[in-house]
């Protein structure tokens, strides 16, 4: 663990405020479900809940299928990181940190639906390196709260999408949430 130098004092209803630095870095904002886990030393560990890590193998799977279905990169993603991803060219996204513009999609249950030169696609990742050819985004919508999103992504010219593709990730979207409500 890293140490920050921040002390806070709980109050008399046994709240503690956990600083505004460590929230903007740790993504965290009003409302954001946190675990609480103690370990054998006396440590208290605040760790950001992902529903969608719940159903990470299972997540894996769905993503497979996915990409073997459509021959193309499929992303699950929780509202912090890709959870599963599965295609070639995938590794590069699997455990990294969404992008902003793809944590804001998300959380504004906003589609995404790009080919060519459409320039409505947005970055899956902060670090992502070649640019996508087309682009399927479908937000997890979960008893009423987003949770994460499913992405199609094509690579090149060859992958281009359509109303069978939009189908595919409204499904796989569709029955995510519905995994997560029971």
């Amino acid at each position: 663990m890293k140490a920050t130098g921040i002390v806070r004092r709980i109050d008399d209803l046994g709240r503690v405020v956990i600083p505004k630095e460590i929230r903007k870095t740790l993504r965290i904002k009003e409302g954001t479900p946190l675990e609480i886990f103690t370990d054998r030393e006396g440590e208290i560990i605040l760790k950001k809940y992902s529903p969608i890590g719940e159903l990470n193998v299972f997540a894996k799977e769905y993503a497979e299928a996915l990409a073997q279905s459509s021959g193309m990169v499929a992303c699950i993603t929780d509202h912090d990181q890709v959870v599963a991803a599965a295609g070639q060219g995938s590794r590069e996204y699997v455990g990294k940190p969404i992008s902003k513009a793809l944590e804001d999609a998300i959380t504004e249950r906003s589609s995404v639906f790009a080919n060519g030169n459409d320039r409505s696609r947005i970055p899956v990742t902060e670090e992502q390196r070649e640019p996508l050819y087309s682009q399927i985004m479908q937000p997890i919508i979960s008893a009423g709260d987003t949770i994460g999103s499913v992405l199609l992504l094509g690579k090149n010219e060859r992958d281009v999408m359509g109303e069978s593709e939009k189908m595919l990730i409204r499904t796989a979207s569709g029955f995510l949430g519905r995994q997560m409500e029971q």
